[in-house]
């Protein structure tokens, strides 16, 4: 049996409302400009995330923190998934 992490599970929900967000969206190939408004209430209302970081974020600091790990991940250029890129940072910004 494999015990995920944390930041595995982070990662995890991470992934799942990306997929949900591009079935919502398919119209538009899943494209939305305002992509971590819709993240941030899925994440908060329809998941665990609040229980993993042992705390609710605001949700105003989660959209802001989702932005700007996307602007970091991008200038990072880096081969790391977005999801565990995200998953770290939402942690060290969060958890308790």
């Amino acid at each position: 049996m494999v015990t995920m992490s944390r930041e595995d599970d982070i990662a995890a929900l991470l992934q799942e409302v990306a997929e949900t967000h591009h079935r919502v969206y398919r119209i538009t190939d899943g494209e939305d400009e305002d992509w971590a408004s819709w993240y941030a209430d899925w994440l908060l209302n329809l998941s665990e995330l609040a229980q993993l970081l042992g705390m609710r974020p605001v949700r105003s600091h989660l959209v802001h923190a989702l932005v700007e790990e996307d602007r970091d991940h991008t200038a990072a250029a880096t081969d790391e998934p977005w999801p565990a890129f995200y998953a770290r940072d939402l942690l060290r910004r969060f958890s308790t």
